[in-house]
């Protein structure tokens, strides 16, 4: 397995810095008599979008606990062979995109760490904001670290405080006191999974069960082929569409503050640290979730879609095509078009074999930028006004290269809408926006920004807009209005905010509103 210190920046660092990343996703489950390793690769395949840097897998087997990490796509870092030595009842998987921490095989997860004689192993999706704070105290009482992330910090909290209180449950219910931020954890032993979530909710986790039922092609035990019944099981991940890929049945969301603890005993829940007011982060929506998603009970494509019929009301214009820039932009465009009664089409090709890789960039890869992963289809825009739907515009520069690629390919006009609004805020709870100079509508009006992505009109989805296409519970916003859930110690915000900007911190509570 790697272990590089210092890889090379991204060969496409142009674009992918100008897309917003979250850090991960997780996945759980506890399922006796089955293939938990192979179903945990392949709802880590459903996973995919959400991290693209590290795989891992950890399996319980009654005895121990195996991991099995490394850099690379799940597809790259698990072979048939792999998943075939590590049998266990019960597993965690994680993939990564890293907003803490160094692209390293240490810093891939699931973290694996020792208590007395107990393996455990750890997989985080969020960002701790006193993690600093916490390793420091954790090194002077003598705890050693392998890695600079805030996962491995929750992960060495949960058994120091397991050693002093002799319970793994009681470990992870101190540290889940003393941890700040937004966080979705799941943690596998050699024979029970727990899963637990920040008290705001901020970062997702649902609850899903696989059915009892036969297994018509196992072996029975005189040799021959039988009728095998397997019995129920239970899962957690970091979206719904991890569920479907193995046959899980969606239950419910794990709650603000909840541990649940999932074993021979059955399913238990408790409150592992007091809930505070729902936060959940409003990107889900807009980009980070697979729009076969289900959130809060609605589906990721039809709230996208309201989003785009939202967006046209607001800032409706003439065109002759509405084009999506692929994938997140897709369905909003659907509802832009539907509203206006103007047709949508392709208008974009994706280049979908193209992942993130360590290859050494050139000056000549850095001009093709956006190229090597989108390209006009100049059938589609030639002669026409186009306009183009895209999820976000972080830097600008991404956006700028789409605009020239459709006037290249000789459309006449290109308006571009944005389905959320203007990104002006850092965003600390597990998405890579941390500094607010990196941020280019913190720095400019929309008029400004139209000018630099050179669109012929730019509009962004309002605010309340937004609410009214997300209608469920309470929502983190603060990328867009700097209403912060947690508070952000000074260390770790340090630099991070541009002057003249002040954050307020406290509840996020989405206003009432009706469907779009």
């Amino acid at each position: 397995m790697r272990d590089p210190s210092d890889l090379p920046r991204s060969v496409f660092a142009d674009e992918d810095g100008d897309a917003l990343h979250e850090e991960c996703g997780v996945f759980g489950v506890w399922a006796p008599g089955r293939d938990v390793a192979r179903l945990t690769y392949f709802a880590l395949r459903a996973l995919q979008h959400r991290g693209q840097e590290s795989a891992g897998i950890a399996v319980g087997n009654g005895h121990t606990v195996l991991v099995r990490k490394d850099l690379g796509l799940v597809s790259t870092v698990f072979s048939d062979n792999d998943l075939a030595a590590m049998p266990g009842k019960v597993a965690v998987g994680h993939v990564r995109y890293g907003t803490s921490g160094a692209r390293s095989w240490e810093a891939a997860q699931p973290h694996f760490s020792t208590i007395n004689d107990v393996i455990i192993a750890l997989a985080h999706n969020g960002t701790l904001v006193n993690s600093d704070m916490l390793r420091g105290e954790l090194v002077r009482l003598g705890v050693p670290f392998r890695s600079n992330t805030d996962s491995e910090v929750a992960a060495k909290l949960i058994g120091y405080y397991t050693e002093q209180t002799s319970h793994l449950r009681d470990g992870i219910r101190h540290t889940m006191s003393l941890i700040e931020g937004g966080y979705a954890m799941a943690l596998v032993r050699e024979n029970a999974l727990y899963a637990f979530r920040d008290p705001n909710g901020i970062r997702p986790l649902v609850l899903g069960h696989i059915p009892a039922h036969q297994a018509s092609d196992a072996v029975c035990d005189d040799g021959g082929l039988g009728d095998v019944p397997l019995g129920e099981g239970w899962v957690v991940a970091s979206e719904t569409c991890a569920l479907d890929i193995v046959g899980a049945r969606y239950v419910r969301d794990v709650r603000p503050g909840e541990l649940i603890r999932i074993s021979d005993d059955g399913l238990m829940s408790e409150e592992g640290t007091v809930p505070r007011a729902c936060a959940s982060c409003i990107f889900e929506e807009v980009y980070f979730s697979r729009p076969d998603s289900i959130v809060g009970g609605h589906s990721v494509y039809s709230m996208r879609y309201a989003m785009g019929r939202q967006l046209a009301r607001e800032a409706p214009v003439e065109a002759d095509l509405i084009i999506g820039v692929p994938d997140s932009g897709l369905p909003p465009a659907e509802g832009f078009a539907h509203e206006l009664g103007v047709p949508f089409g392709e208008g974009l090709i994706k280049n979908r074999y193209v992942a993130r890789t360590f290859i050494q960039p050139t000056q000549e890869l850095r001009r093709l930028g956006v190229r090597l992963k989108l390209n006009a289809l100049r059938d589609n825009v030639a002669g026409k006004r186009i306009v183009m739907v895209d999820d976000s515009i972080v830097r600008g520069t991404t956006s700028k290269q789409i605009v020239r690629m459709l006037k290249d390919a000789g459309a006449t006009e290109v308006h571009v809408r944005i389905n959320c609004p203007e990104v002006k805020w850092p965003c600390f709870y597990g998405i890579d926006t941390d500094v607010q100079e990196q941020l280019i509508s913190a720095t400019r009006g929309v008029e400004e920004v139209r000018e630099f992505i050179e669109a012929d009109s730019l509009a962004f989805l309002s605010l309340a807009g937004l609410h009214c296409c997300v209608p469920h519970g309470g929502r983190c916003t603060a990328c867009y209005d700097g209403h912060y859930p947690v508070p952000i110690p000074a260390s770790f915000s340090a630099g991070k905010f541009l002057p003249g900007f002040a954050p307020v911190f406290g509840g996020v509570v989405a206003p009432g509103c009706g469907g779009a």
